[in-house]
């Protein structure tokens, strides 16, 4: 039991001081930082798969699978993010290019 509620004091520390982080940075900043927590996301991804490796009680499953739920959905919306900001810099066809 002691290690569930470690698991949850951990979790929602980490919620707590990412929202108060992300909600501080610049809009203009966003999509860089999108990007770069990728990263940070797919490390919890490999935290929460290695975490299914070994057995555990039912609460520990359910926080692996919102882990794995969450870190998914910030990996897949980084990437979106990240290939929208690319297609702005991407020429258009028929438009000329600068040197």
């Amino acid at each position: 039991m002691s290690h569930l509620l470690l698991m949850v004091a951990v979790f929602s520390v980490s919620f707590v001081v990412g929202y108060l982080l992300i909600s501080r940075v610049p809009p203009l900043l966003h999509t860089p930082l999108m990007s770069m927590t990728n990263a940070i996301s797919a490390v919890t991804l490999l935290g929460a798969v290695i975490l299914f490796a070994v057995p555990n009680q039912t609460g520990e499953t359910l926080l692996g699978c919102l882990a794995i739920v969450t870190a998914t959905f910030n990996v897949v919306g980084g990437f979106a993010i990240t290939d929208r900001m690319l297609r702005l810099f991407k020429n258009k066809p028929g438009t000329p290019t600068t040197t």
